[in-house]
């Protein structure tokens, strides 16, 4: 993984050199439609307050869980044992990106979701109220972080969800196999090359025309950025856009040609 001070220098060129974020002199209307609609929308969604009052209860939780970590590990903890507020506060997604989540599914009404890497439940629980009706299939490594991300479920009730526990190594084909399609998946996984490809390359088959894969900490590190290069390049591949934290894939035909954008966020 990159240094902090090698991942500030990445923003900051991340930060001079991409669009400005609001949509001007961008000519692909569904590029547009996203920078306009979801990324800039500032609407206060009485679910955001529901998740957030859950994540302020957990970064408040001095519980310890063991973690099994099948990944690359955390760039912070260095001990298998972890509070679930250190788990809240480095480990779930930040509100702003958990948010724009739930925008894109509100926006975009994907009937099947699919989220690797669980974590605590708070991002599962933004894709969850997002769509309500849709299918939500989760998968997380940690068997301790698993049964309370259960729990946190509960506590939000929530009912359209289905969590699997164990390694993604091991788990994701079977329940891919499982699936009549992945309409949106945000892959926060392992941060590595080698499964990030792998990932993709399972999901992929279940894709459509409207699928959009999220993949997260795009430039972790070397090897994250190897593997989004590796994605960008795909075929099935028509457009990119690299908000620096998280990448976003999609595979509409009426990109007639390759388009990636950088946008600022």
């Amino acid at each position: 993984m990159y240094s902090k001070t090698q991942l500030a220098f990445k923003y900051l060129s991340y930060f001079f050199t991409s669009s400005n974020g609001k949509g001007h002199g961008v000519h692909s209307p569904f590029v547009f439609n996203f920078i306009t609609k979801i990324l800039n929308d500032k609407t206060p969604y009485p679910e955001y307050e529901k998740v957030e009052k859950l994540r302020k209860q957990l970064l408040a939780d001095n519980i310890v869980l063991t973690i099994e970590d099948f990944g690359a590990g955390s760039a912070v903890a260095k001990t298998n044992s972890r509070t679930v507020a250190s788990i809240a506060k480095n480990a779930a997604k930040p509100k702003k990106f958990a948010q724009l989540l739930f925008r894109m599914v509100k926006e975009y009404q994907p009937q099947t979701i699919m989220e690797l890497g669980t974590s605590l439940g708070i991002t599962s629980s933004y894709l969850s109220l997002a769509k309500p009706g849709a299918k939500l299939v989760t998968m997380e490594g940690a068997a301790e972080v698993a049964n309370r991300a259960k729990k946190n479920f509960q506590i939000l009730d929530l009912q359209n969800y289905s969590l699997i526990q164990g390694n993604f190594d091991h788990t994701l084909s079977a329940v891919v196999n499982d699936l009549s399609a992945v309409d949106f998946a945000f892959i926060d996984g392992n941060h590595r090359r080698e499964p990030t490809e792998k990932y993709f390359l399972e999901l992929l088959p279940k894709t459509n025309n409207e699928s959009i894969l999220i993949f997260d900490d795009i430039h972790w590190s070397s090897e994250m950025e190897l593997a989004w290069e590796t994605i960008k390049n795909h075929p099935s591949v028509r457009c990119t856009i690299d908000l620096f934290f998280i990448g976003i894939v999609i595979f509409r035909q009426e990109f007639r040609e390759k388009q990636h954008f950088t946008i600022r966020f």
